[in-house]
């Protein structure tokens, strides 16, 4: 990637994690062939995925890479997970050289896992019974292979809080709501489910029937 582009990536990302904070971590990948196993050559608020400069690349960064597509768009807003529990509302945007060709990625990810709770405390106040139930039966099936994520996604988002939060009594009312609508009838969901919210599948059993003995 050209020096004077590099730099001008850098003054942007200088700007975007002044004006949103500590919380919004701002990452540069260099798509050149030299830095294809290393290609973060620029951070800001690591801290929020604690990584830095000199990492290897992302999974975006890696489709991007192994994928091969000469014109990818930008992805804009979407949600991810850190391996912590941390909840980032994301965005990958492709930055291009004079020729058209993708050198370099700009990662924008910041932390809304305190939103996320500050939102759920605040639903809870002004929610009635039936709003919340409402609430917690709505469920956006995808193909079966996106269903055990979303399944996951809506049990972080009824107890309000990122799994690094999260104490036993939290983690069972989640793992109650995947019991509940057909989470563990999905292959392999109990390793995924238990390597997720950091227990053993002895702990998640444990869980799951201590919840239908009482129910």
């Amino acid at each position: 990637m050209e020096s004077n582009r590099l730099e001008m990536l850098k003054q942007i990302a200088d700007a975007l994690a002044a004006q949103f904070g500590p919380n919004c971590e701002v990452v540069i990948h260099d798509l050149s062939s030299q830095n294809a196993e290393h290609p973060i050559v620029y951070i800001v608020n690591g801290h929020v995925t604690g990584r830095k400069v000199g990492d290897g690349p992302s999974k975006v960064v890696m489709e991007h890479i192994l994928g091969g597509d000469e014109d990818p768009r930008d992805h804009l807003a979407y949600l991810t997970r850190t391996p912590d529990g941390k909840i980032l509302k994301s965005s990958t945007v492709y930055i291009r050289n004079s020729k058209g060709k993708v050198t370099a990625i700009l990662s924008i990810n910041y932390d809304i896992s305190a939103l996320l709770m500050i939102n759920g405390a605040i639903s809870g106040l002004i929610s009635t019974p039936e709003a919340v139930q409402g609430e917690q039966e709505r469920i956006t099936v995808l193909n079966v292979n996106d269903l055990l994520e979303d399944l996951i996604e809506q049990s972080v988002a009824l107890v309000g809080k990122p799994v690094a939060l999260m104490n036993k009594d939290d983690k069972v009312r989640a793992i109650r709501f995947l019991s509940q609508h057909g989470a563990f009838l999905i292959t392999k969901s109990g390793d995924k489910v238990a390597k997720y919210f950091g227990i053993s599948k002895y702990t998640l059993y444990s869980y799951i029937d201590t919840k239908q003995e009482e129910t």
